[in-house]
């Protein structure tokens, strides 16, 4: 989908937050990452929601998910490493359960959701398509495909293309798919979505590690390994968002490691067009509003009228 032309409001008013891409219009650049905010009511007693750019769910299947065995958080330096294993309440009840209460917010939906073979995602595209109050999609591909021999969609240019061609011909919502740095060059896969009809992309997904508690000779998590998430995590992000900028002419929401608005400047600098925060919303369950107003205080400080203006002006 093209983008908008963006209408700046003058200085007198206030720096401009206001991103568009994909046929999506938020107030700011500003949206949790998947995962890391339930379905968004949780963190109600905390913040305004309206005050987001948006807001992602935690990622749904088709039928509820109990997740990995405990324990499935393990905290490193620098971040943290977690093997959840994707536990949701399922499409259904999400629906019924968890969708009203986001309806009545004013910011826009965007709902993360997996599967593990073909049919599974393009069942849940399917059943997406036909609910009304999702304004896109985020889909996630750092899954196995089980009928397949395991190979995470994610890792691999023809299996990523596979399920973003079939979900693309099922929902004709705007679709973001989420990329995994898992692979030797993400500028690959994310040629490959491009051409199979995603409208944005966000990346990066966590990095796989281990973590091991050396009194009892074992991995830390239950699972063994987990993702990697956190500030340790950010400039691996940051470079991988501006290889995406360049490969591809999609846009690009930025996600690994914001902590703080200089975080979250970074990757809008680099060339992303939003931003995910994840790990702060353990850290401060009101992290993401303090980067909205560290966002525009930014701006007023530097003079600049519009946050799009900032967008992509990294000097190589």
């Amino acid at each position: 989908m093209s983008e908008m032309p963006l209408s700046k409001q003058p200085m007198a008013d206030g720096p401009d937050l206001t991103v568009e891409f994909a046929g999506l219009r938020l107030k700011n650049p500003v949206m949790p990452a998947s995962g890391t905010f339930g379905y968004g009511e949780e963190y109600s007693p905390y913040m305004d929601l309206n005050r987001l750019g948006a807001i992602v769910t935690k990622g749904l299947s088709l039928r509820p998910k109990a997740g990995n065995p405990t324990p499935r958080i393990a905290e490193t330096n620098g971040g943290m490493l977690n093997a959840i294993g994707l536990q949701n309440v399922g499409l259904d009840v999400f629906v019924e359960q968890k969708l009203p209460f986001l309806k009545e917010l004013q910011t826009p939906v965007i709902v993360n959701f997996f599967g593990n073979s073909l049919e599974e995602y393009g069942q849940a595209a399917q059943r997406l398509s036909q609910i009304d109050g999702i304004d896109a999609v985020e889909l996630n591909i750092s899954c196995p495909n089980v009928k397949q021999g395991g190979i995470v969609f994610g890792t691999d240019p023809l299996a990523a293309s596979e399920v973003v061609s079939l979900v693309r011909s099922h929902i004709n919502k705007p679709l973001i798919v989420k990329l995994t740095p898992n692979v030797t060059d993400i500028t690959v896969i994310a040629r490959a979505v491009e051409e199979a009809g995603a409208d944005a992309i966000s990346c990066i997904n966590t990095l796989t590690g281990l973590a091991v508690d050396i009194r009892r000779r074992r991995p830390r998590l239950a699972n063994g390994t987990g993702g990697l998430s956190g500030p340790a995590l950010r400039p691996l992000a940051v470079r991988m968002v501006y290889q995406v900028v360049q490969a591809v002419n999609l846009p690009v929401i930025g996600v690994g490691g914001i902590m703080s608005a200089e975080d979250a400047l970074e990757f809008l600098i680099a060339g992303a067009h939003a931003v995910q925060v994840g790990t702060a919303n353990f850290v401060d369950p009101a992290a993401m509003i303090k980067i909205v107003d560290g966002l525009k205080q930014f701006c007023q400080d530097e003079g600049v009228a519009g946050i799009s203006d900032l967008i992509g002006t990294l000097r190589c």
